[in-house]
């Protein structure tokens, strides 16, 4: 009897119509040949060094690579400075902070961005928890974030697992959901945030083209590992 389409898996019916082929294997050594064979220019390579640079906020650096390739960087190098303290302030836990300076550097982007602004009041109210400022972590709640989740009901579940913090608090192991809102990512996942949307504002690209070229990479050796057996550039975990 057989077997009704429905219960046969998509790649299963793929396989069986295509014809049967075996990989070819490319050794080390014409890999190697095939690599050295690709041609990439100088000016190539400094654009995507200083790309890097500029967009992971490394000023110095920059500098003195524009002075050493001769190449002008895409922004005003005083710009990265201005990025980088307002990420390392609220990478400190200073959020207030971090509001205001992104606000001498253009309103609009917290402004046009409600997303944004909630989870910097969100982490405003991990930071009282986090120092058991509770009272000014409820007042802080029902003053600034409550009336958000009425305008926008999508940040309320983000509010509701803050808000679990305190219930929590002499518990000695919480939900993993909650307690990862007051370890050192959760800052750091704010902070991207708010670099992405600094970056985005000045019409610069939030991530570095080296990232992008890499997830190209792997996306090219899936497709070739259809046809071929060949050496694999090992990515870290």
């Amino acid at each position: 009897m057989p077997i009704p389409v429905s219960f046969a898996s998509e790649d299963n019916i793929k396989r069986s119509l295509l014809p049967t082929m075996a990989k070819t294997t490319i050794s080390s050594v014409d890999w190697e040949k095939r690599l050295e064979d690709v041609r990439v220019s100088k000016d190539d390579l400094n654009r995507l060094v200083m790309d890097y640079l500029v967009i992971e906020g490394y000023k110095s650096a920059a500098e003195e690579f524009s002075k050493e390739s001769n190449l002008s960087p895409p922004v005003e190098l005083d710009s990265i400075e201005a990025r980088m303290s307002i990420r390392e302030a609220v990478q400190r836990g200073e959020i207030e902070e971090a509001i205001a300076m992104t606000n001498e550097l253009n309103t609009e982007i917290l402004e046009t961005n409600p997303q944004l602004y909630f989870h910097l009041q969100q982490q405003i109210l991990i930071e009282h928890i986090r120092h058991g400022r509770i009272a000014e972590a409820l007042h802080f709640a029902q003053t600034e974030l409550a009336p958000r989740t009425e305008e926008n009901p999508e940040f309320l579940a983000e509010l509701e697992r803050t808000m679990a913090l305190m219930a929590f608090d002499s518990t000695p192991e919480p939900p993993s959901t909650v307690a990862e809102l007051l370890r050192p990512t959760q800052r750091m996942k704010t902070a991207g945030e708010l670099n992405a949307a600094i970056l985005e504002s000045a019409s610069q690209g939030t991530e570095t083209k080296l990232l992008q070229l890499i997830r190209v990479l792997y996306w090219g050796e899936k497709l070739l590992e259809e046809k071929a057996d060949f050496p694999h550039v090992e990515f870290g975990a």
